[in-house]
């Protein structure tokens, strides 16, 4: 299989036509390529953003022809308007690469390789563990197409607010910050937005929020490993990644993308939270294993990643998340609460200590 080079790909790019005349490449559009591990991006540059709509369809043809390429795994164009402008000073860099944010000492990025799993309840509920932990915290919905955070945290209906008219400032919950596209929109109305503007959205909820001086901002990611979750994991300056599942064989075999495709971008995986767990009846303390129990820990041992913890499968959970009280916060005594810190602790220490599982001694197909 023949290695991908700038070239390789600049020749493809040469036979995708640009409205008006000329190609990609001859048109002067091309600001970036960057390769890695067999995955393509390329940064098109439109001088002008308010223009994104008009380039759209460019944009997907130029990741067709990449995306042709035999060699090529993943492929993705994002539209640009960098080049006319001035260079703005840069944070320091973080593990995984990314432009650091001012004030932040550790961005991890709560992920799954599928949804419905509790990816979310399970965010919130870590936020909060670390904020009881005695860190100053705030959390980050990237889920742009299915916002949760604004009913989880008790702020639905709620507005952030933009003194100077070009950031903004976090709503606060429990003594934690949050941000959500699902501030912006209506909880009943769907987003609509095409790639770019996904992305465009997620920079600036990252970087033109005041979000002051923090020691974790958890971010919950969109499930799944497609472009916006690559080009999240790219992006933004991750210290780590926590990957939730279920112990159902599917959803590890989901859970295996998700940490692959960290492992991929040389984001370290802090470790596997194992969600519904079990669930413990009630009334008579019976434990039974609705999706199975302990797939996720052999699965985190085959890994050779961090095994963090088990949470259970129980209705108060649900309803606290439901309500907007979650029960890290509201029963801070509860066993589940304990399971969450639990969790938690194991993240401060790897963070502090750097015992997060890099770049993959190896990787396991499916």
């Amino acid at each position: 299989m023949a290695d991908i080079t700038e070239d390789s790909v600049k020749r493809a790019l040469a036979e995708v036509a640009v409205p008006g005349g000329g190609d990609v490449v001859s048109s002067g559009m091309i600001s970036g390529i960057a390769i890695r591990d067999r995955m393509v991006q390329v940064s098109l540059d439109i001088d002008d953003p308010s223009r994104a709509a008009e380039f759209e369809p460019l944009r997907r043809a130029v990741e067709e022809k990449i995306g042709a390429l035999p060699s090529v795994l993943s492929a993705s164009a994002v539209l640009t308007a960098e080049s006319k402008k001035p260079a703005a000073a840069t944070a320091a860099p973080s593990e995984s690469g990314g432009k650091g944010v001012s004030g932040i000492r550790h961005i991890i990025a709560v992920a799954s390789g599928k949804g419905g799993v509790g990816k979310s309840t399970t965010a919130v509920n870590l936020a909060l563990a670390l904020k009881q932990l005695g860190l100053s915290v705030g959390i980050l919905d990237a889920d742009v197409y299915g916002p949760s955070l604004p009913r989880m945290m008790g702020l639905a209906g709620q507005r952030p607010t933009s003194p100077d008219g070009k950031t903004l400032v976090p709503l606060e919950a429990y003594g934690t910050k949050v941000m959500s596209i699902g501030f912006l929109v209506a909880e009943d109305q769907p987003v609509v937005w095409r790639g770019p503007m996904v992305m465009g959205a997620l920079q600036q909820m990252m970087d033109d929020v005041q979000w002051g001086a923090l020691d974790v901002l958890v971010v919950d990611m969109p499930p799944g490993t497609g472009d916006a979750q690559l080009s999240l994991s790219q992006k933004v300056p991750l210290a780590g990644a926590v990957i939730v599942s279920t112990p159902q064989d599917i959803a590890l075999l989901d859970a295996r993308k998700g940490l692959n495709m960290f492992r991929k971008v040389d984001v370290p995986v802090l470790g596997i939270v194992e969600n519904m767990s079990m669930y413990i009846c009630p009334n008579c303390g019976h434990e039974a294993h609705i999706f199975g129990h302990g797939g996720a820990k052999a699965e985190a041992s085959k890994l050779e990643t961090p095994f963090l913890g088990e949470i259970p499968l129980d209705i108060e959970i649900r309803e606290t998340s439901d309500g907007g009280t979650p029960i890290v916060e509201t029963q801070p005594d509860s066993p589940h609460a304990a399971a969450y810190l639990s969790v938690a602790q194991k993240i401060r220490e790897a963070l502090d200590g750097g015992q997060a599982s890099r770049a993959a001694p190896r990787f396991v197909d499916e």
